[in-house]
């Protein structure tokens, strides 16, 4: 499998992929915004676009389905009960659908409520698993609720599959905000030295070339699956003074949601 990540250099930071068979050069384009630099970067490796997946509804992910079918005729994919949120889908997707690229890669849909109630996310059949993950598990930090979502859900999504997954699983998200997530992991668990370190390292980082993180790392800076660090419980209490004084798992994430998004 070859993964070919793609920096659009927009407003919103997006991340676009295209998800390669190297025995036949059959590619999927995952939330293709930017057709233009897909399409290009599939013409310099002599790949095809025979498939696009949207792994949800909104337009930052959607808004190059139409020009990229009508440069490739390529298929599309989405959550089935995205149907009617995207337009001309050809195949919905279920929790444990496959998709296959050529003869050689195999993609698993994740159902992944939260961000959105229609949210999709794939994880391959390799020997070193990766995860495309839209806009559900960013590279420290999770994604917001504001617009058809819900954080109960993405809180399920996140403790059910995603933290059960392979620690060598690697994360390809939908957007480059390592650096504000770092600091609001710092902001909330001041002692996290390797999310310093880390901060440091990216700070100046090339978005062509960026960090692929694993889920390993992600259990270390990423405050969304750090919902038993005292330092983490103990800066809440701070926030919301009402809280038990041993929270659970849940509140705790919650919480932190609740405050990323004023954050």
């Amino acid at each position: 499998m070859i993964v070919e990540q793609i920096w659009t250099a927009n407003a919103y930071r997006n991340f676009n992929y295209l998800i390669t068979c190297p025995q036949t050069g059959e590619a999927l384009a995952v939330d293709p915004l930017d057709h233009k630099k897909c399409l290009a970067r599939a013409k310099q490796h002599g790949w095809q676009i025979t498939q696009i997946l949207n792994t949800h509804e909104h337009g930052d992910h959607t808004g190059g389905n139409r020009a990229m079918i009508a440069a490739t005729g390529a298929r599309l994919l989405a959550h089935v009960n995205a149907r009617d949120k995207i337009p001309n889908v050809d195949r919905g997707l279920s929790a444990g659908d496959v998709v296959s690229v050529g003869k050689t890669v195999e993609l698993e849909s994740l159902d992944t409520p939260g961000h959105t109630m229609s949210h999709i996310c794939l994880l391959s059949h390799t020997d070193t698993p990766a995860l495309f993950c839209g806009d559900t598990l960013f590279n420290a930090g999770a994604g917001n609720c504001h617009n058809g979502g819900h954080p109960e859900e993405l809180y399920d999504t996140f403790a059910g599959q995603l933290a059960r997954l392979p620690d060598t699983t690697r994360i390809y998200p939908g957007h480059d905000y390592i650096g504000n997530n770092l600091q609001f992991t710092l902001d909330r668990e001041p002692d996290n030295r390797r999310a310093a370190e880390l901060l440091q390292e990216v700070s100046d980082q090339d978005p062509d070339a960026a960090l692929v993180s694993t889920l390993a790392l992600e259990k270390e800076i990423n405050t969304f699956f750090r919902l038993h660090s005292p330092s983490v419980i103990a800066r809440l209490h701070e926030a919301f003074p009402d809280l038990p004084e041993q929270p659970d798992a849940k509140t705790v994430f919650l919480k932190l949601r609740e405050l990323r998004n004023r954050w």
